[in-house]
């Protein structure tokens, strides 16, 4: 199993992104040795991975029309009106601003399912205030990477609602039909795993002040966000273009593009921005999103090489022979093989497919019931979301809280998440798995 060339990139990213080389660099790298290592040739692999990268192409132009739109909203002066009314619902109180953070990332999976947009918007505003109450960023990133997957997780409403049906869909084509409605049912076990570690985040280990400087970019958006701020005809068209770019999301038309270039229109025809500014509104658009863009692109990518290697299987046939139908060493490994997994490939959504394939005749063998078997699908897919250098769940928190150079990707979000996410998600997993 150690040899297996899933394994071996996925551990050859890791390493390299823990030895802080940029994510986007060690993703391809990864890609590469595990071709290789698949005794793929070195332009063979480097053309499944370019091949391979249309699959977030979707994904990768949303980002950036999203940007664009968040930096319109930030440009109208709207963000500004949001962090003044949270800097007075926190009356001084770090906890309850990450608190309220946590909450808002929930809203977005769900409600508002804008996903990791509205970070960009409402994060860099408050910044200097999270600075004045010496709040850990840690703590927030915790917030809002738990905001961005519990909901999806456990819930089946927004995101959630995708996410669980494609659970669904993939265990019913491999031979185990599930109806969309059961998912939900098991899925609140890691859902309750993952607010246990938010808990511990915020509570226990990211309680204590911590330090940082009072940059120019950021104290300025402070003093604003502390100042008296009153509605204008402006910020009226600006919320009209933010509803309007929700409205179209979530009717059935479902365009994140469509939906962001509406609102950036409804903007600029109501003037709440100006035709000059459309250029500086793209430019930014692509400074907050269009890093993510990219790496989304490139672990789509990597995901095609991964699969084209052909260790995924092997690996999984591999631990087959191991079970020997003991349910918790089953349950042990399948959780472990989905957390390298997806790790690697930085999506959930896209992990399913995969795992599902192989899973669902190894749980049956094994003996696992319908629920236990969603259970283990379920976590192993969502486990490398939070942790993961190349999820957007983990990009997204990063992109809000780096603004000012003093948060970083690996040590500050992944890291973090990592160990109060993924650790109870495993345990929970295997525990609720061999229950069931």
């Amino acid at each position: 199993m150690l040899t297996n060339p899933v394994v071996l990139s996925v551990i050859i990213m890791i390493v390299l992104c823990l030895l802080k080389l940029n994510v986007l660099l060690a993703l391809i790298v990864a890609a590469l040795a595990g071709g290789l290592l698949a005794g793929m040739p070195l332009g063979e692999t480097m053309g499944v991975l370019i091949g391979g990268m249309g699959g977030n192409s979707s994904t990768a132009l949303s980002y950036i029309l999203l940007g664009a739109l968040a930096a319109s909203l930030h440009k109208t002066g709207i963000a500004v009106i949001l962090a003044k009314k949270i800097v007075q619902w926190v009356r001084g109180k770090g906890i309850i601003l990450v608190v309220i953070i946590a909450a808002v990332a929930c809203l977005s999976q769900n409600l508002i399912p804008v996903h990791i947009a509205f970070i960009p918007i409402m994060i860099p505003p408050l910044l200097a205030v999270m600075n004045k109450l010496k709040i850990d960023r840690r703590a927030v990133a915790s917030a809002l990477t738990f905001g961005l997957k519990a909901p999806y997780v456990a819930l089946p409403v927004g995101y959630g609602w995708i996410f669980h049906g494609i659970i669904s869909d993939q265990m019913s084509e491999n031979g185990l039909t599930v109806a969309q409605g059961e998912v939900w049912h098991v899925m609140w076990i890691p859902g309750l795993a993952m607010v246990i570690g938010l808990f511990i985040a915020i509570f226990v280990t990211y309680r204590k002040p911590r330090e940082y400087q009072d940059l120019e970019t950021v104290a300025a958006a402070a003093d604003e966000a502390e100042t008296a701020v009153t509605m204008t005809g402006r910020h009226w068209v600006a919320l009209v273009g933010a509803f309007s770019a929700l409205a179209i999301q979530v009717s059935p038309l479902g365009s994140l593009h469509i939906g962001a270039v509406v609102g950036m229109a409804i903007m600029l025809i109501g003037g709440a921005i100006k035709w000059k500014d459309i250029d500086e509104m793209i430019h930014s658009g692509i400074g907050m999103m269009g890093f993510i863009a990219f790496v989304m692109l490139v672990a789509a990518g990597y995901g095609a090489v991964i699969r084209e290697t052909g260790g995924v299987e092997t690996l999984v046939a591999s631990a087959s022979g191991m079970l020997a139908g003991n349910q918790l060493v089953a349950a042990t490994l399948m959780i472990l093989i989905g957390l390298f997994i997806t790790m690697g490939i930085g999506t959930s959504f896209g992990t399913i497919p995969i795992i599902a394939a192989i899973y669902v005749p190894l749980a049956m063998s094994v003996g696992f019931s319908t629920p236990a078997t969603i259970l283990l699908i379920g976590t192993a897919a969502a486990l490398g979301d939070a942790g993961s250098p190349a999820s957007d769940s983990t990009l997204g928190p990063t992109a809000g809280l780096n603004v000012d150079g003093q948060h970083d990707h690996i040590w500050d979000t992944c890291v973090p998440t990592f160990m109060h996410y993924n650790i109870p998600l495993v345990i929970f997993g295997i525990i609720g798995a061999v229950l069931l």
